[in-house]
């Protein structure tokens, strides 16, 4: 534990034995000078308590040892130069014997009370700053913090506490102690963490710590483990709910979206069957039954797309795309494919991203932009802006919400004003899947009642990157 800032009396170090001899002898004569300056107003034996100041601070500095030398040589002092007769260590006086045992008795006596005095002072010290350093261990291993954040955190802490250069607080036992200090930590038995502490400790310090800091530990860190490990079963616990929630969404959707169209085409065909239809009715009803088919397939493809970017089993393959291409094919994939107007600048450099992720991409957004446009036409803006190629989706639709535009975009979210609209919630969750998957972005720029419009931005490599990657 450092000794800067602490008070003389209470440093755990005590100051060289040297400065303590001569700390005595320096008193003992200032002390007998006193003396002789005041025997003009004070009997000469009851001014031997001067002594004492001087074996008192001897002892509480350096220790009882030295507060008796600082006794004896006070004794010596005192019969020396002030007890009759004078200048020798002879005492003429019975009293006089009497009055220098007393005060050897006394300064030994004072020396030990200060002795013991100190040390209470240095262990409530002690015990305090080892409260503190506990404090300090509860708030990281329990306060909210990661395990191995706590840990670390209290390791410094301890290095700090013990004045020491490091101390390393682990979990099991690390693989390399030598020439190290190790506490092992155990509940029940079980080893939990160990610490590890440089060289050879001092037996004051390794007595602290196996008796107090040690022990205070190990039941913090049980605790600690004991929470990290309920927290594990929490987040256990929250996932199964989402994917129990995610099931939940995936059956409603399943249940309205592959059920509306597998109704209108059982429906159909069973018309179709009717001898009293005309030519014009059977058309009518062959065209249903492809229309609810293709929107079938669209759906159907939806989940197999939002099942692959979940699984983590989208990896794009990657090349040179023309995005005039895959924007044009994206508009005849999706229906009403006549209401998208697409405006694209010339020139556009080509984007290395995997095409067919690409035309998914877009044609859920133009899907989307249909779908919420009141049959308005959709624009497709693609323009290049500095080293950013940018495409806008823009609707003339309702808009979105703020407090919607971000979660949009998760899987089988719709809007208040989208529930009126046809769709299963999972096209814009595959659009950012698959943007971002291309190394693009995607986001929503809109105001209620004046359209949507969808930003997606890719940046573009320069010539020499190009190069490296052809």
């Amino acid at each position: 534990m450092t000794d800067r800032g602490e008070p003389l009396l209470l440093r755990q170090t005590r100051p060289p034995v040297a400065a303590g001899i001569a700390a005595a002898l320096a008193g003992v004569a200032l002390a007998t000078g006193l003396i002789f300056a005041l025997r003009q107003v004070a009997p000469v034996l009851s001014l031997g308590v001067v002594y004492l100041l001087v074996v008192l601070l001897v002892s509480a500095y350096w220790g009882l040892w030295l507060g008796l030398v600082a006794s004896v040589l006070s004794a010596l002092a005192f019969n020396f130069f002030h007890i009759p007769p004078t200048g020798g260590f002879t005492i003429a006086e019975p009293e006089n014997w009497v009055a220098l045992v007393t005060f050897l008795v006394v300064a030994a006596a004072a020396s030990a009370v200060a002795e013991f005095v100190r040390g209470h002072a240095v262990e409530a010290r002690q015990r305090r700053e080892e409260a503190d350093l506990v404090a300090d261990a509860a708030r990281a291993l329990l306060g909210g913090r990661r395990l191995d954040e706590g840990l670390a955190l209290t390791g410094h802490r301890i290095a700090a506490a013990l004045a020491l250069s490091s101390a390393q607080l682990v979990l099991g036992e690390p693989s390399d102690t030598e020439g190290r200090s190790v506490y092992l930590l155990r509940d029940d038995g079980h080893e939990l963490a160990t610490l590890v502490l440089p060289g050879e400790l001092r037996e004051d310090v390794d007595a602290r710590l196996r008796e107090r800091i040690v022990p205070a530990l190990e039941a913090l860190l049980t605790a600690a483990v004991e929470r990290e490990e309920l927290q594990a079963e929490v987040v256990e616990t929250a996932a199964l709910r989402r994917s129990d929630d995610l099931k939940t969404a995936i059956l409603r959707a399943v249940s309205h979206d592959l059920r509306s169209p597998l109704t209108a085409m059982v429906t159909s065909g069973e018309a179709l069957g009717s001898a009293s239809l005309d030519a014009e009715e059977r058309a009518a009803l062959s065209r249903a039954v492809v229309d609810e088919g293709a929107r079938l397939e669209r759906v159907i493809e939806k989940l197999l797309d939002l099942s692959r970017l979940q699984a983590g089993d989208a990896d794009p393959r990657l090349g040179w795309v023309d995005l005039e291409e895959v924007l044009t094919a994206a508009r005849e994939h999706v229906s009403r494919g006549d209401l998208v107007r697409l405006q694209l600048d010339q020139g556009m450099p080509p984007v290395r991203a995997d095409a067919v992720q690409l035309e998914r991409a877009f044609s859920n957004l133009m899907e989307n932009a249909i779908g919420h446009g009141g049959g308005e036409p959709v624009s497709v803006r693609a323009r290049l802006v500095g080293r950013r190629l940018v495409v806008r989706v823009v609707d003339r639709g309702p808009g979105v919400r703020l407090a919607e535009q971000d979660r949009i975009f998760e899987a089988f979210y719709r809007s208040r004003d989208a529930v009126r609209a046809a769709g299963s919630g999972l096209g814009l969750a595959i659009v950012r899947g698959f943007v971002e998957a291309n190394g693009g972005t995607v986001r929503v720029e809109s105001l209620p009642g004046q359209g949507a419009s969808f930003v997606v931005e890719f940046p573009l490599l320069t010539v020499d990157e190009r190069a490296s990657t052809t």
